[in-house]
């Protein structure tokens, strides 16, 4: 026993260290400037101000940081559940926070082309598929990030298209898919469940949503591979629109912001707006976007605490004590609005 008791104890060592729970802790991350990641075709120079996106920092729990998480901070100690969705593991759930990123890029580009007046074009991609059910009919042939292109043969490719036509089929039968996997594409074969709730319903037991691809005579390359999530999309907008237009919004200042960015312009609601704030007070920029967010009365009733992005933003600056200008912003022109009345910084 005395021969195995070092061994065992490096090893308990070990997994009390490293061992991954299904926990997850969230801290600050950074406030990155956005000109080395958006770049704009012939884009407009020599602006002496910053925009920066903010992120936070997402790591697994460990025994060891799972107890010292809960002890200093354990309202940024999060299980599995509430980071990830239910049929989602870590590979759906990376795949889907790259994907939210894709998305936001696209808004983006399609926000400021429409504010600055320049041509684009919409191009349909197929369906993306977010997650698959597992022992689905999908599970083992489908996987997360394939993306559909044909249903039997027609590239009539929908979120609609292919709820209609599997409502035309019966549990039991089969249906042909053509996915792109990777760049490569795949035919594969699919013979239809059901769903408990559901059983005489035809279903294929995936999460999917419309994937589209934007053209623009001036290109934009984005160098954010190790960046997920939608809530770039705000200061996305503003670099591209900064890119594309004589002048300099910025006016010399250091700006930092956060939002997810809808097509019409909407900026909507993201998570860990408290840590941002953190992340841009560190970097001592001139002020902050932050989300101002309409909360629906219907989940406002079952979430009486819940505030807006803008407030908790508030609220985190006056609880730490930071020096930042939070500035709050429910649609791009108040952004610009904000930005255009700005004196030039001396």
């Amino acid at each position: 026993m005395k021969r195995w008791a070092g061994p065992f104890g490096i090893l308990a060592a070990l997994l009390f260290l490293f061992y991954p729970l299904d926990y997850y802790i969230s801290k600050p991350g950074g406030a990155y400037e956005l000109s080395p990641i958006v770049e704009v075709e012939a884009k407009d120079r020599g602006d002496e101000g910053e925009l920066r996106l903010l992120t936070i920092a997402l790591s697994k729990a460990t025994p060891a940081t799972y107890i010292y998480q809960s002890w200093r901070d354990p309202e940024h100690l999060m299980k599995a559940n509430q980071i990830r969705r239910e049929d989602e593991d870590d590979e759906a759930y990376e795949v889907r926070q790259l994907k939210l990123m894709s998305n936001s890029q696209l808004n983006a580009i399609q926000v400021a082309y429409d504010k600055t007046g320049y041509p684009y074009e919409l191009v349909n991609n197929g369906l993306f598929i977010y997650s698959v059910v597992k022992e689905s009919p999908a599970d083992g042939i489908l996987k997360p990030g394939d993306r559909i292109q044909a249903i039997d043969g027609s590239t009539d490719v929908s979120e609609t298209a292919l709820q209609e036509f599997i409502l035309t089929k019966d549990v039991g039968d089969t249906i042909n898919l053509t996915i792109d996997r990777d760049g490569e594409k795949q035919q594969v074969t699919i013979t239809l469940g059901s769903i408990p709730e559901l059983p005489d319903r035809p279903a294929v037991g995936i999460s999917y949503q419309q994937d589209q691809e934007i053209t623009t005579e001036r290109e934009v390359v984005f160098q954010s591979e190790e960046i997920g999530g939608p809530s770039a999309g705000l200061m996305f907008t503003l670099e591209i629109m900064n890119q594309l237009v004589e002048g300099d919004l910025t006016k010399g200042y250091r700006i930092a912001g956060t939002g997810e960015i809808a097509g019409d312009g909407t900026v909507g609601r993201i998570g860990g707006i408290d840590l941002k704030v953190v992340a841009a007070a560190n970097e001592e920029v001139d002020f902050m976007f932050a989300p101002d967010d309409v909360i629906a009365a219907d989940i406002l009733e079952q979430n009486p605490d819940l505030q807006s992005n803008y407030q908790d933003a508030l609220d985190a600056k006056e609880e730490l004590g930071l020096d930042i200008e939070i500035v709050p912003v429910k649609t791009i022109d108040d952004a610009l609005d904000y930005l255009e009345k700005l004196p030039p910084k001396s």
